[in-house]
Parts: C-alpha cells; structure tokens; sequence
C-alpha cells in the first residue's frame, strides 16, 4: 500500500497563537511530566488523547532534551490544512500554542540543533536561529528525516519508494561522507523515520518487509562490539499491527518509546510505549 510521506520541516516565528479556548468550556489543565499524561507500561496506549492525538492525521512529536516543549504536527485530511504546534511548559503547566506551519523537528541531544531535512537551526536566546543548508553533499540529497547522535553521528533517509538510510560520522571536527548502511537496515521497501539512539548503541526505523505484520512495520537494529549492526528485529505485535506503524522516536529521558499508528484514512494517532521493550529484542552478547 502506498505511503502517505509526512515530514516536519522547520521554520521559525518570532510570535506564537495561543491555541487555548477561553470560553465557557475551558481546556483541562495539563500539569506533570509528558504534558499531563500517566506513562504506559508495556502495552501502546495513545498518547495524550483528545490533546495530542486528535481525529486527524497527528505524526509523531519530538520532545526538546530538558523535557519542556514538545514540537508536533498534524494533516486535516477534510479541510487539507497542515497545522504544527508546541506545548511548552510553563508556570508549572502545559500550554498550546500554534506556531509557523514549518516549525518542528528532530532535535539534537544537547538541545541545541532542531534538524529538518537537509536544513536546520540553531537554538538561540531568542528561540530558533533563520534556516541553514547543510550544505553539500546533503543539500543535494531529498532528505526527509535526519536524526543525530550525541557524537555528532548524523543517520538520515530520503524522499524514495524504496528508500535508502545512510550515516554521516563527525571525526576530528570534520563531516565524513554519507554512507549507506547494510542489507540489516536497508532492505525492504518503504525504508525510513530513523531515530539513532544518543549514543548510538541502537538505530529503530520503519519498512515493509516480508514476514512483517502488514503495512509498514518498525525495526531496531543493535551496534554491536566489533561496530556492526545486528540484524534488524521486528518490534512485534505489540508495536505493529496490519495498518502502517511508522516514525519512531525514543524520549530524551530514555523512558519512553513513541510512534504513529494509522486509524484509517483520515487518522492517524501517536501511540507510546514503555522503552524496556527494547530490552527483550537485543540479541545475546
């Protein structure tokens, strides 16, 4: 089944729309960690339903490392609007705001890069620096997601049918070449949405493969001692299901494992898990 691709370029806005309503049906007030929610244990449940997850197509957020704003997008199917928002914790609650429909993205682990495509910003005190190109060889390159590690390690995919994940290391200060990685993660068809851990010690992302559970299914491949990748690990049924099970993302504060789940053709919801699944899957050393 075709894919319906979204990704989350960013912009920046020097002013945001507060999304709250003040009429007589005020919005519950979201207090606590994850905007207000209770955390999963091993089985998804839907994240922050009726907030986040609403009945269009909601795709996957990125919280910023201090755990404080949580940037996400979502597609009216019906009206064809794109819409991104951040909630951001302030004065000890969470509040909404509409920003510029480009704003959001993946963020780097030390809060300072917000990566989108084969552009980015820079976090500055006045919020998000203008875009910035990559320069070559990506700027040539149809990136959709990039996510990096904390050593600087970039792992990226692009806009294809087929779709191909490569990796870029920063040794010395110095931007290597992209290289594709191995038939473990680049098989399949529909390859893409990696999340490399901040360490690097995991790479999880979605593909349709054989022997999958239907649409697309989300993998996680293990480094392993000699610096290999480990065969890739279908997250199971748990995770996947027979409609497309897509962009993954761990939480900064490693607790938690967030993904998309399509509900029909018109929905789409961002599904959360406890990240001790992933302990189950790593292979014997």
């Amino acid at each position: 089944m075709k894919r319906v691709w979204m990704s989350i370029v960013v912009v920046v806005s020097g002013l945001t729309l507060s999304c709250e309503s003040f009429g007589q049906d005020e919005p519950a007030v979201l207090e606590g960690p994850y905007i207000g929610q209770k955390p999963p244990g091993l089985t998804p449940e839907v994240f922050a339903p009726g907030v986040v997850s609403t009945g269009v197509r909601d795709w996957t957020g990125h919280f910023t490392p201090d755990m404080k704003e949580y940037y996400f997008g979502r597609y009216d199917k019906k009206t064809g609007k794109s819409s991104k928002f951040v909630f951001r914790y302030e004065n000890n609650r969470w509040r909404e705001y509409e920003v510029a429909r480009h704003l959001g993205g993946s963020i780097s682990p030390d809060g300072k890069t917000m990566h989108a495509g084969n552009q980015y910003r820079k976090r500055t005190a006045n919020g998000w620096s203008g875009l910035k190109s990559l320069g070559s060889p990506f700027a040539d390159i149809p990136i959709m997601v990039l996510t990096a590690s904390a050593d600087g390690t970039y792992v990226f995919d692009e806009r294809e049918e087929i779709g191909t994940i490569r990796f870029s290391r920063l040794i010395d200060g110095v931007r290597q070449a992209p290289k594709a990685f191995g038939k473990e993660i680049n098989s399949g068809k529909w390859t893409a949405h990696p999340f490399v851990a901040p360490d690097g010690s995991y790479i999880i992302w979605d593909s349709e493969r054989a022997g999958g559970y239907g649409d697309s299914d989300l993998y996680i491949s293990f480094r392993q001692q000699d610096g290999s990748w480990s065969d890739a690990v279908n997250l199971g049924d748990t995770i996947n299901t027979a409609v497309n099970d897509t962009g993954g993302v761990v939480s900064p504060d490693g607790k938690y494992f967030f993904f998309n789940r399509k509900i029909n053709e018109e929905d789409s919801d961002t599904f959360w898990v406890d990240s001790k699944i992933f302990e189950s899957l790593r292979p014997n050393k």
